[in-house]
């Protein structure tokens, strides 16, 4: 590690960050891509890329690891390198993730992947990285705010999805396979926007001290939107 200023070094890790973050959002885009048009050669592009993904991860983490055994660094300082590692940890899971959607690739026929919403919702996905990471260099909470907001919009669409699908699997001549592998990319995007989420956090607590907790995870939400739904049924028969 160098002896330049601390501040210039903490800015060089950051736009790493940033470029890892640049690959991780447009490898998810383009797995929605390769899913829709079924192009397989665009999914091994994609895995190549992932692996591209994984030895920047482990790179970047090394070279915090080092600034904070040579460095030393304190308040601030500590704790941006410290959130540049935990986001650094958060895309790479993201980059797993657009793997995980090509996995199911030869599960789904164009047209069961049409009659779902994956592409707009991959969309809302990856715009939640790109905002959640444009918080973290500008250290804008309430950009952040938006992020964490965002995230309710895709749990709302990973429901209907959930909804969707237990309602198709009923039908005798379903096909099982296929609607657990929408099912199972619908979960992937979810989880995505979930680590978004996790890093719109890094950067409240960066910017504020305040560490900010999960609400009800979405198997909670789901049961409780269930609940309502049937209490509306109910209500509905009542009548």
């Amino acid at each position: 590690m160098s002896s330049r200023p601390v501040h210039e070094l903490i800015k060089e890790l950051s736009q790493v960050l940033v470029q890892i973050s640049d690959k991780v959002v447009g490898n998810l885009y383009n797995a929605l891509d390769a899913v829709k048009h079924q192009d397989e050669q665009g999914a091994r592009q994609i895995r190549i890329v992932d692996k591209e993904i994984d030895v920047a991860e482990v790179k970047l983490e090394e070279r915090c690891l080092a600034f904070l055994a040579l460095q030393q660094p304190v308040a601030r300082d500590l704790r941006t390198i410290v959130a540049i590692i935990k986001i650094n940890d958060d895309l790479e899971r993201i980059g797993d993730l657009a793997v995980h959607i090509i996995d199911r690739m030869p599960e789904m026929s164009p047209a069961m992947l049409e009659s779902f919403s994956f592409e707009n919702m991959g969309m809302y996905a990856g715009d939640m990285v790109k905002r959640s990471i444009e918080a973290f260099i500008s250290k804008n909470r309430l950009l952040a705010d938006e992020v964490c907001a965002l995230d309710e919009e895709i749990d709302v669409m990973h429901r209907s999805v959930f909804k969707k699908v237990t309602a198709l699997i009923k039908s005798p001549d379903s096909d099982v396979d296929q609607l657990i592998a929408a099912l199972s990319i619908s979960r992937y995007i979810e989880r995505m926007a979930d680590h978004a989420s996790r890093i719109a956090h890094e950067v409240i607590y960066l910017v504020t001290g305040e560490i900010v907790r999960h609400n009800g995870g979405f198997y909670d939400k789901l049961i409780e939107s269930i609940n309502t739904d049937n209490s509306s049924e109910h209500h509905k028969g009542d009548k």
